[in-house]
């Protein structure tokens, strides 16, 4: 079989699970099958996070509001989210593929990467895609397509190119009249933004990118110009990294305050502008995290860090400030404070984080959905806003009172 794989590069499968949380849901219970079945909030604020081939035959997409998906498609049956069920397909479906290649990268919870290129001996490559996507579909219940090319890049564009349960190959020779095409939206890691910015210079498909000046595509989108550009020419050097996911990456900021505080008002409102500040960051980076760490500095320069993981990625300040004050209420010991910082850890792309939760805090918003529906039914009664969504304000007469003198005795005075 050596003679199918190539002397000089690489072999690398990209592995994507079709309408994985709606696959899931099915695969957990067999009487949805062959019915158009999306995973949604059941509440009226719910949206679809996604649905399976069938549901899209009647114009239903992620994102579309579930009343609008009901009313297209009466007899759709939806499912609540199950993110522990999910996590579990997840872990058995890269458990699964590790035993074709250890040179496996994972890249959201339902995709990843295979290198495949020293597993001859299994097969060729479309011999091992093959078994792969049977494999899959027989323990797991689940459907993935797969696409096989020389890198990543082009791994991950073919695996779109035919779902569900499609192999595609797609070799560098290829680019020219399978990518070029294409608008510049549908290529893999250009949003909705950066596909605006190249069209405000006369790029709109795949091709144009691929010919474009590269100064030109510098001055307008920095660094990530000439990679997109090469990108779009089939150039992709990046290696299968078993160890990828692990990498930690942050996007910090911190700052010591005019003079030492216990005023929490002015604490609360620190972490506020530098949660706002790492947002501003990470949007710019085009990036989210599920990670929050904060930093207190005391006037005695005794530092501490806390720090919480959460279960899906965030990027709005509002979010992250929930996450930084709430840390802060449990950790701040009520002593006059020098410095302050709020860090996202963990930092990834966003076309590569769990791409199929359209709203990054939807399984918070799930929890949140009666309290915002009794909101929204006191507002239309009194005809005014009422009540609105906010953020805790610290009382150091209550939790924070017993955590001390848990600590050190009597509450002292100031």
């Amino acid at each position: 079989m050596k003679s199918m794989y190539p002397k000089k590069g690489r072999v690398i499968l990209h592995i994507d699970a079709n309408a994985f949380f709606a696959s899931v849901e099915i695969a957990n219970n067999p009487s949805l099958r062959d019915k158009p079945v999306a995973v949604a909030g059941t509440k009226r604020r719910g949206i679809i996070l996604t649905c399976n081939y069938e549901a899209r035959k009647y114009g239903i997409y992620t994102t579309m509001p579930l009343w609008e998906a009901r009313k297209k498609c009466p007899e759709l049956a939806v499912c609540t989210p199950n993110f522990s069920l999910y996590r579990e397909a997840s872990l058995n479906l890269f458990t699964y593929l590790s035993t074709i290649s250890s040179l496996l990268e994972p890249a959201s919870i339902d995709e990843g990467y295979l290198d495949i290129t020293n597993c001859h001996e299994l097969g060729t490559p479309v011999e091992i895609a093959e078994r792969i996507r049977r494999d899959i579909l027989k323990k797991y219940n689940l459907p993935v397509s797969i696409g096989i090319a020389p890198n990543k890049f082009l791994a991950k564009m073919a695996s779109d190119f035919k779902k569900p349960l499609g192999i595609t190959i797609l070799r560098k020779r290829d680019v020219q009249k399978e990518l070029w095409p294409k608008t510049v939206h549908e290529m893999h890691g250009i949003g909705k933004k950066t596909a605006e910015k190249l069209h405000s210079i006369g790029i709109q498909t795949i091709g144009d990118l691929a010919r474009e000046e590269e100064r030109k595509l510098s001055a307008l989108l920095g660094v990530l110009g000439p990679q997109l550009k090469k990108r779009a020419n089939g150039i992709d050097k990046r290696p299968v990294d078993p160890d990828a996911a692990a990498t930690v990456k942050s996007i910090g900021n911190s700052t010591t305050l005019a003079f030492n505080s216990d005023d929490d008002e002015l604490l609360l409102n620190t972490l506020n502008s530098l949660s706002q500040t790492v947002s501003k960051r990470m949007q710019l980076r085009n990036t989210v995290t599920d990670d929050i760490q904060i930093t207190i500095r005391y006037a005695n320069f005794q530092t501490v860090t806390r720090s919480q993981q959460l279960m899906n990625p965030i990027e709005e300040k509002e979010d992250i400030f929930q996450v930084a004050s709430s840390l802060f209420d449990k950790h701040w010991s009520g002593s006059p404070v020098r410095l302050l910082g709020v860090t996202a850890l963990r930092v990834e792309e966003k076309e590569q984080s769990l791409k199929q939760l359209s709203l990054f805090t939807y399984e918070n918003e799930i929890q949140d959905e009666e309290i915002l529906d009794v909101v929204e039914d006191i507002n239309k009664e009194f005809d005014k806003p009422l009540l609105h969504r906010g953020v805790r304000h610290i009382q150091k007469s209550s939790s924070f009172e017993e955590n001390f003198k848990k600590k050190y005795g009597a509450w002292k005075k100031r």
